[in-house]
């Protein structure tokens, strides 16, 4: 039977909490403001993991961000060291997730194509 779950996905999984939890608590840059951490993928080999974040009430751009992000990285990946065994830690990555953002402009588009949908069937009801 085979399992339902790779090692990666697992050690992913617990590197997200871990990694979410030190950031909460290690990173006190007001110019990052609220940072979420969406999701993190570990490569099989377990070299790399890729941290997806988004920013809420940041006062530099989203680029700028990950670069803070990323001076960081050392520190974040020690303190993962101590928290998470593993033979090898895997090297940290931040990668700017737009995903809310684009949610929330195809939530935008729908709902004006909805509103646009309205006023033809007045035009079309009224004589």
């Amino acid at each position: 039977m085979p399992r339902e779950f790779t090692r990666s996905d697992r050690v992913a999984s617990q590197f997200q909490r871990e990694l979410a939890e030190l950031m909460r608590i290690e990173i006190r840059d007001p110019r990052l403001g609220m940072v979420t951490l969406s999701d993190v993928e570990i490569t099989r080999d377990m070299s790399l993991a890729k941290a997806y974040v988004s920013f809420l009430g940041a006062g530099e751009t989203p680029n700028r961000c990950v670069k803070i992000l990323a001076e960081s990285a050392p520190k974040l990946r020690h303190a993962l060291g101590k928290r998470i065994r593993l033979r090898v830690m895997p090297d940290l990555r931040f990668v700017y997730d737009d995903s809310i953002e684009r949610g929330s402009n195809m939530d935008r588009l729908l709902s004006s194509l909805g509103s646009d949908e309205g006023e033809d069937q007045e035009a079309a009801e009224s004589p």
